[in-house]
């Protein structure tokens, strides 16, 4: 079980982060951040669907077939946490040695959104405010950390929760014959 959580989990963190790398440090990619916020959970639900793999692969070939809603979560809940750790680790190495400035295109790209909707002047300086706090403790690597926690982990929990109630099967009975 160990080895196919731990498999599913570093396949699942690396697939959740090569588009964020490949799209925007390899190819340089030019998305607005709505693009980039709707392919990165793109790439997250695509990455989660190891869940699914990790708890048939164990029900199948090393369970007889069978799994309780109870273990499937567990074995779900197990990858998600190695999948999110990774995507963290990577999203902290990038952040902090190669966009430091993440925070402050956030902040422009969230102003020329609000201009472009013609937002008031007393919204736009009230969100820029909040943003700047919010950059302030993003600086933190343990704050850094906790908030990109919270964006991958509940995609995998709803993950992991929608796979055991789908895989989970009970062991059928012995037969005997009279």
């Amino acid at each position: 079980m160990k080895k196919i959580i731990f498999t599913c989990g570093i396949i699942g963190g690396l697939i959740s982060v090569c588009w964020y790398i490949f799209s925007v440090q390899v190819f340089k990619l030019n998305m607005s951040m709505n693009e980039s916020l709707f392919f990165g959970y793109a790439s997250m639900v695509l990455a989660f669907s190891l869940i699914f793999i990790g708890i048939r692969n164990f029900r199948d070939n090393y369970n007889g077939g069978a799994i309780s809603f109870g273990k499937a979560i567990k074995i779900g809940l197990l990858i998600t946490a190695i999948a999110s750790t990774v995507y963290v680790g990577v999203w902290l190495i990038d952040y902090y040695f190669f966009t430091p400035d993440y925070m402050d295109k956030y902040a422009a790209s969230v102003l020329a959104d609000m201009k472009a909707k013609h937002a008031s002047q007393a919204s736009i300086d009230k969100e820029m405010a909040e943003l700047a706090s919010y950059a302030k403790m993003y600086k933190n690597p343990f704050f850094n950390a906790l908030l990109t926690y919270t964006e991958i982990v509940p995609v995998g929990v709803v993950i992991s929760l929608i796979a055991a109630l789908i895989l989970k099967k009970k062991s059928e009975p012995a037969k005997v014959s009279v």
